[in-house]
């Protein structure tokens, strides 16, 4: 049972659910559970359970530009890792092919180290420039809040001003 079936019965107990799934259960997940012999396809079919259920994510994904950094510093970090342990098993085999293979594990392990830091400052970048804190205290949404009464104020003025100048003009309020 997934989650958005347990959120629509909440009531239902959890000895109950159990029991209803080994009454339901099948060998293989892909295979339809089959009831009496007897049934036909379209019986058959309609206890079909798929593999898996789409849920909403609970949280966004990650920007584009982080996940790209992201990605390239995990594939940084496993071909440092590797080669540290080609490094580890030339220097046990006695292989004159140890020396380079630490050096450039050194190497390695430096740029991993600012592919990491890469990920840190692009996902802080992206927070900066796109990025407004949902939350009551943030300083970003009071801003704008500020930003859309004054616009609302000046327009609801351009609007006034535009209707009294259509009115004849010379300031007059009232049709007296």
């Amino acid at each position: 049972m997934g989650t958005a079936e347990r959120r629509e019965a909440p009531e239902e107990s959890v000895a109950g659910r159990s029991a209803a799934r080994q009454g339901l259960r099948a060998s293989d997940r892909d295979i339809p559970v089959r009831g009496h012999a007897g049934e036909s396809m379209g019986e058959q079919r309609q206890d079909y359970r798929p593999l898996w259920v789409e849920e909403p994510a609970k949280r966004h994904p990650m920007p584009d530009p982080v996940r790209t950094a992201a990605v390239r510093a995990v594939l940084i970090i496993s071909v440092t890792l590797i080669q540290a342990m080609v490094a580890f098993l030339c220097t046990l085999a006695g292989s004159w092919l140890a020396f380079p293979m630490v050096i450039s594990s050194v190497a390695s392990t430096v740029v991993a180290t600012w592919s990491v830091v890469d990920v840190w400052v692009t996902r802080q970048v992206w927070n900066q420039r796109y990025g407004v804190v949902s939350e009551p205290s943030s300083t970003a949404r009071a801003l704008r809040r500020e930003r859309r009464a004054r616009r609302r104020e000046e327009r609801a003025a351009l609007r006034e001003q535009e209707r009294i100048r259509r009115r004849g003009g010379a300031g007059q309020l009232s049709h007296l």
